[in-house]
């Protein structure tokens, strides 16, 4: 298990790659407003973790598992981000707002709010035991209803 702080840098990173294709550690500290020695010290944690494959001045490269857990951490944040604009209206510091709640809130508590937001928002009956761990019903949770 990770920090929520090493999970923030390996969703950077996720979107880093998906945005240009490599990940870099002066990228990685830019995007994040924090130093180089800072990524590196994230880096080697996520290393002993086995979520990044990373040599010292190379290219940065998630393992699969750091992938899925960069993917359940934006679904995470999306979920949050949801709630927050399109439940409660809310317009200001919306993104700001959802990264700390999403960082302050277990996995239980996002499957429930998940359940909820999918079911406000129109799409289909999350009932079929959803759940953002094990990825289940992805297809259904976005279908709209009929």
């Amino acid at each position: 298990m990770v920090s929520k702080a090493l999970e923030e840098y390996l969703k950077t990173m996720y979107v880093l790659k998906k945005q240009n294709g490599k990940i870099r550690v002066t990228d990685v500290a830019k995007k994040m407003n924090c130093s180089k020695a800072s990524v590196n010290k994230a880096l080697y944690s996520l290393k002993d973790n086995q979520l990044v494959n990373y040599q010292s001045y190379g290219t940065i490269e998630l393992t699969q598992e750091g992938e899925n857990l960069a993917k359940k951490v934006l679904e995470a944040y999306d979920i949050v981000y949801l709630f927050l604009k399109e439940v409660l209206n809310l317009e200001q510091e919306v993104e700001r707002e959802a990264e700390k709640i999403k960082s302050a809130i277990t996995d239980t508590t996002i499957n429930q709010l998940a359940k909820y937001v999918h079911e406000v928002l129109g799409l289909s009956s999350l009932d079929c035991d959803y759940d953002i761990n094990k990825e289940r019903c992805r297809c259904c949770e976005r279908r709209r209803k009929k």
